[in-house]
């Protein structure tokens, strides 16, 4: 028997994070051939980085609201299914059109990830946990964005950008097999846990913090929760977050190529390091969250300052990547950028675990998750259109950037607080 079934289920969607990123990954590290295969400009490039987000923000809410109503569990194998058949069909694409209906239905394969696992996470674990087993899993989305450089950038040059698409796919497909026959919804269901593990994860999981009743004694619901101050700040977090983290999943290895003039094989390997650190940055955000807790007894004390240093620590260094006249110089501070935004990766999840009765875990997740990827909607395109508008000049979108972050980090720190009573609250919808 494995010892702990709740901790292979965090191990089976470490491996799904480090696949979801090798996909999501492929067509940045892909970019310069296929911007030359297909002749497209810089908007062009940008629009269509921006069009995977569309499908993707959409179905953070969709994945996650289903994830509430017929269980986590087969809302994520249905979308690392869908994904991973729409990354290799990113093969058939011929011109803009195509390429942007491709990217917009694997957005759509995408967009349950991160609500499904959180609800999952709530499903297997105690409270004290939570924020340690997220991101323990997140920690496997970095890990896999450093596989792709060197992986697709090999196979690119190998065998054609066509067929690194085709072979990723097959990748997610065989680890759909093992979900399927190796997990359960709930820890009570699988047939090969211990009594003594479920006994500890029912015991953690009372919903101490959140507010799940109105006054009359009426339950609430999804309306109610969507519109509390403390979770609409952490989607504005959570939105300067992924601003950062697109920009440069979707323009740093374009920057790199024709700002510091890298080789393809090259690039590959150079975007491997940020990638690298922000996996650490990510297992250990979750840790240093909860410890923050343990010490202080305030859960939403301890994600507010995770937010508030790392994010203004990443804010700085982003700025200041797009203005280093060296490789070296721009690529150590992106990826010191990319640890501490990875920090707070699990951080925005484990407020909602914090505030939400687990019953709405997985709508409230996918309502924050979706706002959050309207950033990727919009970064990417802007992005795009600045170096066009600047003639190939990087230095705003950098700042940009920067500046986003910090506005992150203001909002975390201002309206970050305990909810209101409920016997403030309308009546829920």
């Amino acid at each position: 028997m494995i010892k702990s079934q709740r901790w292979f289920v965090v191990a089976l969607f470490f491996l799904a994070g480090v696949i979801n990123y090798l996909d999501r990954s492929a067509l940045s590290i892909a970019a310069p051939l296929i911007q030359k295969d297909l002749h497209f400009s810089h908007a062009q490039m940008g629009i269509v980085f921006s069009s995977f987000f569309i499908g993707y923000a959409l179905f953070n809410f969709v994945g996650g609201v289903l994830s509430d109503r017929i269980g986590a569990k087969r809302v994520f194998g249905a979308a690392m299914g869908v994904w991973s058949i729409f990354c290799g069909a990113t093969a058939l694409a011929g011109g803009i059109v195509s390429l942007i209906v491709l990217r917009v239905l694997f957005g759509m394969g995408e967009g349950p990830f991160s609500s499904s696992n959180s609800k999952m996470v709530n499903n297997w674990f105690p409270r004290k946990e939570v924020a340690s087993a997220i991101g323990v899993i997140s920690s496997g989305t970095p890990l896999g964005g450093a596989i792709a450089g060197p992986v697709v950038g090999y196979m690119a040059l190998r065998f054609g950008w066509r067929w690194a698409f085709v072979a990723i796919m097959l990748l997610g497909l065989a680890w759909l097999v093992l979900w399927v026959t190796m997990t359960t919804e709930h820890p009570q269901d699988h047939p090969r846990i211990a009594r003594e593990e479920v006994e500890l994860i029912k015991s953690g999981q009372a919903d101490e913090h959140a507010i799940s009743h109105a006054a009359d004694g009426e339950r609430l619901g999804l309306g109610h929760f969507i519109r509390q101050p403390v979770i609409l700040a952490t989607a504005c977090a959570f939105f300067a977050y992924n601003y950062v983290l697109f920009f440069f999943l979707s323009w740093f290895p374009t920057y790199l190529t024709e700002a510091h003039h890298l080789s393809l094989r090259d690039m590959s390997f150079a975007t491997v390091i940020p990638w690298l650190l922000g996996s650490i940055g990510l297992a250990a955000g979750g840790f240093v969250s909860d410890g923050i807790l343990r010490l202080t007894g305030k859960p939403l004390l301890s994600r507010k300052i995770v937010l508030g240093v790392c994010l203004g620590a990443a804010a700085v260094c982003v700025a200041l990547a797009g203005r280093v006249a060296s490789t070296q110089g721009a690529v150590a501070l992106m990826s010191v950028s990319i640890f501490f935004l990875y920090v707070t990766g699990s951080v925005y999840w484990a407020v909602i675990q914090d505030t939400v009765p687990r019953e709405h875990v997985g709508g409230v997740g996918g309502f924050v998750h979706l706002l959050a990827n309207l950033a990727g909607v919009i970064g990417p395109a802007v992005t795009g259109f600045i170096v066009q508008a600047t003639h190939g000049a990087y230095g705003s979108a950098f700042v940009l950037a920067g500046a986003i972050a910090v506005l992150g980090a203001l909002c975390s720190l201002v309206w970050i607080r305990e909810p209101r009573p409920a016997a403030l609250m309308k009546r829920a919808w």
